[in-house]
C-alpha cells in the first residue's frame, strides 16, 4: 500500500481540483433527511461563471508514480502510452492499468466507468480504514458530539445517491481485507455497507499509522471481513455469565457497603468478560503467566472475578478486616487500603490450560506501577528461558485521565522495543470513564483520544463502545493475537462510564450534571460467602504469598555473614574482568586502564572504586547469581570509571569483561545496559525485575543522585514502604552519585536527606545490638550508606545476596574519590584469610562504621575532639589533620547511616571518653544527614552519660533554600572554612545555643 499512502495527498487534492471545476462544497455535521446512511450533507452550489476549460500537463513536468496525477488529460495521456508500450509507465500505472482495462473488457456494466472514478473509490476505501473510527458509535451514553470528516462523504469524491446500484471495479491488489477478494466488480452500496460494517460499528480501529505492510494486512484480514464478527450461542452464554459475575460483584458490594469507597467498575463491567476472553485466548496461543498493573478503578472486580481472590477475604476487608493471629516469624507489615492491594493465582482456562495471573500492588499513584510490571514480566522471562517472550507478558490497564496526562506512560512505552528491557509486547486497556475524577477530556488532553500517545510507537489501536461485551471481547482476543503474532504493544480503549463519582460517596453531577442524567437512568451465593466472611481470620499464607521459600521475615532472626571471598578466585576473576581478547583494540586510553587494572589484580594493591565493584559482581557471578546494572550511561559510567563495556576502535564491536567469567556464560547472567533517559520509568522496571527473584543483584544508578527526585514516587510509594503495605520484599540497590565538588546546585546532591527522613528507626530507642540477637537492619524499612573505600562497596553490594532476607539498598555513590589516590583498597581486605586489615573479630565483612586509622588503643583519653562523619569529606578531614599535626582530634567515618550503628558509635564515645562530640558534612545544616544523626547520636551519649543534643557540635554549611552554590571560588571557600573548622579550632559553637 506504499503507492498508496505516497499518492494519497496530492490525489485527494487533484479530485477536489476536478469536481470543483463544477460546483463549490459546503460541509456540514448532520446526516442529510433523505436517511441514507453514506452522504453527508455536503452539497454542491452552482456557479454563475463557467467552469475553466483544464490545460494540458506536459509529461516531462509530472512525476510517473500512481496517483501522483493532477488531471484527467494526465490520466489519458499515460492511458494512451500505455497502450502503445506497457514498459514505457510506472510498473504501479501498468498494474492499474491491467486490472482496469482487463476487466472493463469483459463487464459491460462497468464500461461507462472512467479511470478516475475507480481512482476516487481506491481513495474512499483507504478513507475509511483511516477515518472510519470517527464515525464509529463508540459512547455508550451518546453525548459526544464528533464531526464526521468529510472524507467519508462520497459526495467528495464525485458520487451521488444515483451512483449506489452502478457496478465499479475495484480490482485486486497486493494487500489484504477488502482489496483482496475475487470481487473488482462491486455495487457502489455494497462497498459502502461493507465499509460501515467494518469501520464504523461499535468498534473503532486506529492503524493505518503503522508503517508496515504485514502488520496492515494482518489487521485488514481480521476487520474487513467477507461477513461482521458474531459469536455462536455456547460462546454467548459463557460471555454472559462471565458479565453477569462482573455486574453481581458490584452490585452486591454496593448492597452490603453503601457508604464504603471500592471504585467499582460499574459503567464498564465488560471489562471482566473482556479479560478473561483475553486471557483464554493468550493461553491458547502459547501464554504461561501474566503480569498485571492497574490502578483502583475496577480493581476488586478484577481481584474478585479475574485473579479470583477468595471473596472472604474481600469481604473481611470491607468489615474493617482484622490482622492475622500472632505466630512466631508472622511479619503482619502496617497494611494498605483493599483497592491497592495484589494477589497472585493459577487460573484454569476455557481452553483447559492454566495460566498464572500475578496482580501487582499499586499506590494511588495511579500509573506509577506501569514500570513495575515491565519489569517484573522482563525478570520471570530471563528466570523461566523465555528467550522468545512468548510465555510470560504483561498487561497494564490505564485510565483515560492517566494514560494521557502522566509522563511515565510515555517512559514505560518508550522502553517497549529497547533490547535489555523489551518484553516482547504489553497490552494496554483503558478503560476510559470519559472523565478523570471531575476534569472533562477536553481540559485533561490536547489530542482527540486519550490512546494518542501509543502513536508513536506504532501501536494499534482498538476503540471500543463499552456497552457491547462481544464487541470488547472480539478486540481484547484480537489484542492478545497481535501481540502474540508481532510482539509489540497494543492498545484496546473501553469507551465507558462510570454510574456513581470518583467514589461511592461522590456527589458526580456537580461537575457532569448531564452525563449523570444519562448515566443513572446469583445471589445466595455472594450471600453466603458474605456470613462467611465474618468469622474470616487471615492466614499466613494470605499475608505472605509474596515472601520467597526460605526467606525470613523481619520477625525472624537472620545470622550476619562473612562476605570475604577466597584469594585464589579473586585473582582467577580479577584477570578476567582485566583483561581485553588478543586482537581487539581498544581506545588508547582505555587500554591504559585495563592494563592498570591487571597490575592491581596481580600486585593485591591499590585497589580502586571501579575494579572493586568488577570483583563484587564477578564473585556473585561465580556463585551462580544474576547481576543487572542499569541506568543512564551506565556502561562506560557517567565520569568514565567504570568501562564494562569496551568497544573496539577499528571495528566498532563491543566486549564486556564480565560476560566472560565463566565457561559457557549466559548471555543475560550479567547484564549492563544503558537505559533511556527517564528516571520514573527506568527505576521502576528494575524494582519490578528484582521483585521476582532474590538471587539476583539488581542495581540501578542515576546519571547524578540530584536527577533521582524524578522518580521521587518509586522511592515514596514503592521502595521505602512496599514491604510493610504489601509485604513484598525488594534487595533493589540504587547508586545515587553524591558530593560537593563545586559543580553548582544541580550536580552536587543527591538530597540523601530525604532518604534519612523516610527510614522508620526510632532515633530514641536503642534496639537490640549484640551480633547473635541483632535483628535491627531487618525491621528497618531500608539501608541507607555513604562508603568511602572500594573493600567496603564490594562488601556492601555482597551483603546483599549473602543474607536470607532482602532490603533495598541507598548508596551515595562517590564522584571525585573514583579516582581519588587515598582511596584504594589491598585485595586481601576482599577476601576471607584471617590476619589482614579486613578481618575483624566476625571476619570479612562491611563496616558499618570505619575506626579512626591513626592506631588508637581501645582507650585514648588524650583526645580533645571526636569528629564523625561520611562520604568523600574524610579525605579532606584526613588531610587536613596530617598537614596540621592535629593529632588529639580522632575522625571516625559512619559507612551505614540507615539503620544507625549504635553499637560502633558508642564503642567510639567509649574510646575518646574526654572528646567533644563533633559532626561534620559538607551539605547545608538543614540537608544531608545532620537531622537524622543528632537525635540518634544524643540517644546513644544519653545512655553512656555523655551528654545530650546539645553536646554534639555542628560543622557544615549554613541553612540554604539551594543544595550548593553555583560559584566555585565561593564553594572552594565555605569547603576549606568547614574542614578547618572541624580540626584546627579551639571551640565549636553549638548551633542550639547560638
Amino acid at each position: 500500500m506504499t503507492w498508496f499512502r505516497a499518492g494519497s495527498g496530492v490525489a485527494k487534492l487533484a479530485i477536489r481540483r476536478t469536481l470543483s471545476q463544477s460546483g463549490s462544497y459546503a460541509a456540514r455535521t448532520r446526516i442529510i433527511s433523505s436517511g441514507n446512511q453514506y452522504f453527508h450533507t455536503t452539497i454542491a452550489k452552482s456557479k454563475a461563471q463557467p467552469a475553466p476549460v483544464p490545460r494540458a500537463v506536459p509529461l516531462s513536468r509530472l512525476t510517473d508514480s500512481f496517483l501522483d496525477g493532477t488531471s484527467s488529460v494526465y490520466l489519458e495521456e499515460l492511458q494512451r502510452a500505455w497502450e502503445a508500450d506497457p514498459n514505457s509507465v510506472d510498473e504501479s500505472w501498468d498494474n492499474f492499468f491491467r486490472n482496469f482495462v482487463g476487466q472493463a473488457a469483459t463487464s459491460p456494466g462497468i464500461s461507462g466507468q472512467t479511470i478516475q472514478e475507480s481512482m476516487r473509490l481506491l481513495l474512499l476505501v483507504r478513507a475509511y480504514q483511516v477515518y472510519g473510527h470517527m464515525k464509529a458509535k463508540l459512547d455508550p451514553l451518546g453525548l459526544e458530539q464528533r464531526e464526521i470528516p468529510d472524507d467519508l462523504d462520497p459526495a467528495l469524491y464525485g458520487f451521488s445517491e444515483a451512483d449506489l446500484d452502478r457496478e465499479f471495479f475495484l480490482g485486486v491488489w497486493r494487500m489484504s481485507g477488502f482489496l483482496s477478494e475475487n470481487r473488482p466488480v462491486q455495487t457502489l452500496r455494497a462497498i459502502l455497507t461493507r465499509l460501515e460494517q467494518a469501520y464504523c460499528g461499535n468498534i473503532g480501529y486506529e492503524y493505518m499509522h503503522i508503517a508496515n505492510r504485514e502488520q496492515c494486512n494482518w489487521l485488514r484480514d481480521r476487520i474487513e471481513t467477507p461477513i461482521p464478527m458474531a459469536y455462536n450461542r455456547q460462546r454467548r452464554e459463557v460471555i454472559l455469565d462471565r458479565l453477569i459475575w462482573s455486574t453481581q460483584f458490584e452490585n452486591f458490594l454496593a448492597t452490603k457497603w453503601t457508604a464504603a469507597k471500592r471504585f467499582g467498575l460499574e459503567g464498564g463491567e465488560t471489562l471482566i468478560p473482556g479479560m478473561k476472553e483475553m486471557f483464554d485466548r493468550s493461553a491458547d496461543l502459547g501464554v504461561e503467566s501474566i503480569v498485571i498493573g492497574m490502578s483502583h478503578r475496577g480493581r476488586l472486580n478484577v481481584l474478585g472475578n479475574v485473579v479470583r481472590k477468595p471473596l472472604r477475604q474481600i469481604f473481611n476487608e470491607f468489615s474493617g478486616g482484622i490482622r492475622p493471629a500472632e505466630e512466631v516469624g508472622l511479619y503482619t507489615g502496617s497494611g494498605d487500603v483493599k483497592y491497592h492491594l495484589g494477589t497472585s493465582y493459577d487460573r484454569p482456562t476455557r481452553g483447559g490450560k492454566r495460566i498464572h495471573l500475578s496482580l501487582v500492588a499499586n499506590p494511588s499513584h495511579l500509573e506509577a506501577v506501569d514500570p513495575v510490571v515491565i519489569g517484573k514480566t522482563r525478570a520471570k522471562q530471563y528466570y523461566s528461558n523465555d528467550e522468545n517472550r512468548t510465555r510470560n507478558m504483561s498487561i497494564l490497564i490505564h485510565g483515560d485521565g492517566s494514560f494521557a496526562g502522566q509522563g511515565v506512560v510515555y517512559e514505560t512505552l518508550h522502553l517497549s522495543a529497547l533490547p535489555n528491557y523489551t518484553t516482547g509486547g504489553t497490552i494496554h486497556i483503558v478503560v476510559n470513564n470519559q472523565v478523570a475524577f471531575t476534569t472533562d477530556p477536553q481540559s485533561g488532553r490536547s489530542s482527540q483520544y486519550c490512546t494518542d500517545v501509543a502513536k508513536a510507537l506504532n501501536a494499534p489501536i482498538f476503540h471500543v463502545n463499552g456497552d457491547d461485551v462481544e464487541a470488547v471481547v472480539h478486540v481484547c482476543e484480537l489484542a492478545a493475537e497481535w501481540r502474540q503474532t508481532f510482539h509489540t504493544d497494543v492498545v484496546v480503549d473501553i469507551i465507558c462510564y462510570r454510574r456513581f463519582g470518583h467514589n461511592e460517596i461522590d456527589e458526580p453531577s456537580f461537575t457532569q450534571p448531564k452525563m449523570y442524567k444519562v448515566a443513572l437512568f446469583f445471589y445466595d451465593l455472594w450471600v453466603f460467602r458474605f456470613v462467611s466472611c465474618k468469622d474470616y481470620v487471615p492466614q499466613k499464607g494470605d499475608w505472605l504469598s509474596a515472601f520467597w521459600s526460605g526467606f525470613k521475615s523481619p520477625e525472624q532472626l537472620s545470622r550476619i555473614r562473612n562476605t570475604g571471598v577466597k584469594p585464589e578466585i579473586l585473582k582467577n576473576v580479577g584477570k578476567a574482568i582485566a583483561s581485553l581478547p588478543e586482537n581487539f583494540k581498544p581506545h588508547r586510553a582505555v587500554k591504559k586502564i585495563f592494563a592498570d587494572r591487571l597490575k592491581m589484580i596481580e600486585t593485591g594493591e591499590g585497589v580502586d572504586w571501579a575494579v572493586g565493584e568488577a570483583l563484587a559482581f564477578a564473585t556473585l557471578l561465580v556463585e551462580g547469581n544474576h547481576v543487572r546494572l542499569s541506568g543512564q550511561d551506565v556502561e562506560r559510567g557517567t565520569f568514565s570509571h567504570r568501562h564494562s563495556v569496551v568497544h573496539d576502535q577499528e571495528t566498532g564491536e563491543r566486549y564486556c569483561p564480565l560476560d566472560h567469567v565463566i565457561m559457557n556464560q549466559n548471555e543475560e547472567m550479567f547484564t549492563v545496559s544503558n537505559s533511556s533517559l527517564s528516571e520514573f520509568g527506568v527505576l521502576g522496571f528494575e524494582l519490578g525485575y528484582s521483585m521476582e527473584n532474590p538471587n539476583s543483584l539488581v542495581i540501578w544508578e542515576a546519571q547524578f543522585g540530584d536527577f533521582a527526585n524524578g522518580a521521587q514516587v518509586i522511592f515514596d510509594q514503592f521502595l521505602s514502604s512496599g514491604e510493610a503495605k504489601w509485604l513484598r520484599q525488594i534487595g533493589l540497590v540504587v547508586l545515587l552519585p553524591h558530593g560537593y565538588d563545586g559543580q553548582g546546585p544541580e550536580h552536587s546532591s543527591a538530597r540523601l536527606e530525604r532518604f534519612l527522613q523516610m527510614s522508620n528507626d526510632s532515633p530514641f530507642v536503642i534496639p537490640e545490638m549484640e551480633p547473635t540477637l541483632r535483628n535491627q537492619i531487618q525491621k528497618c524499612n531500608w539501608q541507607v550508606v555513604n562508603v568511602t573505600t572500594p573493600a567496603n562497596y564490594f562488601h556492601v553490594l555482597r551483603r546483599q545476596i549473602h543474607r536470607e532476607f532482602r532490603k533495598p539498598l541507598v548508596v551515595m555513590a562517590p564522584k571525585n574519590l573514583l579516582r581519588h589516590k587515598d582511596c584504594k583498597s589491598n585485595l586481601s581486605e576482599f577476601d576471607d584469610v584471617q590476619g589482614h586489615p579486613g578481618f575483624d573479630k566476625q571476619g570479612t565483612r562491611f563496616k558499618r562504621l570505619i575506626k579512626d586509622q591513626s592506631g588508637h588503643s581501645d582507650l585514648e583519653e588524650g583526645i580533645r575532639r571526636l569528629v564523625l562523619c561520611s562520604g568523600k569529606v574524610y579525605y579532606e578531614l584526613d588531610e587536613k589533620r596530617k598537614s596540621t599535626d592535629s593529632n588529639d582530634v580522632a575522625i571516625c567515618r559512619v559507612e551505614q547511616l540507615c539503620p544507625f550503628p549504635y553499637d560502633l558509635i558508642q564503642r567510639e564515645l567509649k574510646r575518646y571518653p574526654n572528646a567533644e562530640v563533633v559532626w561534620c558534612q559538607e551539605e547545608p545544616m538543614n540537608m544531608g544527614a545532620y537531622n537524622y544523626i543528632a537525635p540518634r547520636l544524643a540517644t546513644a551519649m544519653k545512655a553512656l552519660d555523655r551528654g545530650n543534643l546539645d553536646n554534639i557540635k555542628y560543622v557544615g554549611r549554613a541553612p540554604s533554600a539551594a543544595t550548593a552554590t553555583g560559584f566555585y571560588t565561593v564553594h572552594v571557600k565555605e569547603q576549606s572554612e568547614l574542614v578547618e573548622k572541624a580540626i584546627t579550632s579551639d571551640s565549636i559553637t553549638n548551633p542550639t545555643l547560638a
